[in-house]
């Protein structure tokens, strides 16, 4: 029970610490603020404090808090701003209404020399002093500013950013007795009297259809140089190909025909002859002529080949050819014929002794032999001679039949 109750009195002391350290030595600035630390007694700390908790005694310490963020300035027509368009008389002598926007804030680390002056205070529309000062310094550099421009020049773009920046420097500088900053000067919207908006209108649609037509002259300078580019990459084109056309006709020429010409002589080999009848300094001459129509590169490995052409190399290859094959015909022709000749030699000379032998007493006996054994008789002999003995059985008048009396 006594431990409860220590630890009910140790919470209870925690609890009245933090709310003193919190409500009596500690200030909060928050997230897009920045603080201002004024002392009752040493006055503002030249210091902005950024936002989180920060050291202060209740009572000595009074801590600041303004808005770190921007605040616009809005001249424009509409219905939840009550300023208006910013009316400006140009220097051509026109009214013109302008709706312009300026983004504005504190500078930084400068928040508490904004306190030091006192424009830190809410005046009676709930606003800062700052943001009135900072109207009625716009409204006048603004108005300084812009009315440089004329009529004409609100519409030209350049002119008009130009001013622009010109008009941001000049309110910045007017702003930083105030320790405020502009980030922008935005023109959105210009309008004059409605008979002269009209005639501006017109002027404007006057200057973009010049800007149209010198658009469409460039345009028409760029077609006509490109056409000129394409047709004279045409013409080059044709040219180089007309080149090379020659040169392939000149390779063709000279791979084919050569380079060494047979004057009155077309038999085959008259090249390869006259070739070989130059003397050393022409056919030099003649390989150099080579080497410039075949390529540079040929011409250490130039030959007869190279200098003769293919047509010359394929006569003299048809020509021996021909020639050999006729010589190898007539060297067939000549060793049939004779081998012919020796095979009949041959076989007379069998047939002859074939037919002595045939003629001996032996070779009738092997004709007849021979012929006896082609002889066959019926199943069935009828014999009608008077003797009574069939002339088959008489084998001697019958072997003398065969083999010749």
């Amino acid at each position: 029970m006594n431990g409860f109750v220590r630890l009910c009195r140790m919470f209870v002391l925690a609890a009245v610490a933090f709310w003193f350290v919190s409500n009596i030595l500690v200030a909060t600035v928050g997230p897009g603020d920045v603080g201002v630390r004024q002392s009752n007694l040493t006055g503002v700390l030249e210091r902005d404090l950024e936002p989180g908790w920060h050291f202060r005694i209740a009572g000595l310490h009074k801590l600041i808090v303004l808005p770190a963020k921007f605040f616009f300035l809005d001249y424009t027509a509409d219905e939840r701003n009550s300023q208006g368009p910013l009316q400006i008389r140009t220097r051509d002598n026109n009214t013109v209404l302008l709706d312009v926007s300026v983004p504005y804030r504190i500078r930084v680390d400068e928040a508490f020399e904004l306190v030091k002056g006192g424009n830190h205070v809410l005046d009676g529309n709930d606003r800062f002093r700052f943001q009135r000062l900072a109207q009625d310094s716009t409204v006048s550099v603004l108005r300084e500013q812009l009315a440089q421009l004329t009529s004409r020049e609100f519409y030209t773009t350049e002119r008009r950013l130009e001013v622009s920046e010109r008009t941001l420097t000049a309110l910045n500088e007017s702003l930083a007795s105030l320790h405020l900053e502009a980030e922008a000067v935005l023109i959105r919207a210009v309008s004059f009297r409605p008979e002269y908006e009209n005639q501006l209108q017109q002027i404007q649609l006057n200057e973009q259809n010049k800007l149209l037509d010198r658009a469409r002259e460039k345009v028409a300078n760029e077609q006509q140089n490109l056409d000129n580019y394409v047709q004279g990459t045409k013409a080059l084109a044709s040219t180089r190909e007309q080149e090379w056309v020659k040169r392939l006709a000149d390779l063709d020429r000279a791979y084919q025909v050569g380079f060494v010409g047979a004057v009155g002589d077309v038999a085959p080999g008259a090249a390869r002859r006259a070739l070989a009848a130059l003397t050393p300094d022409a056919r030099t001459a003649l390989e150099n002529d080579a080497a410039k129509v075949l390529g540079s590169h040929l011409a250490n490995e130039m030959n007869d080949a190279y200098l003769l052409g293919i047509k010359a190399v394929q006569a003299e290859t048809l020509e021996y050819k021909r020639r050999v094959t006729s010589e190898a015909d007539a060297v067939s022709a000549r060793l049939s014929s004779e081998g012919a000749a020796l095979v009949a030699r041959v076989r007379g000379d069998y047939d002859a002794r074939l037919n002595s032998l045939l003629n001996s007493r032996a070779g009738r006996a092997y004709v007849a032999w021979k012929s006896a054994g082609n002889v066959s008789f019926a199943e069935r002999l009828w014999f009608h001679s008077g003797e009574g003995i069939p002339a088959v059985l008489r084998l001697h008048e019958f072997a003398s039949q065969f083999m010749g009396r």
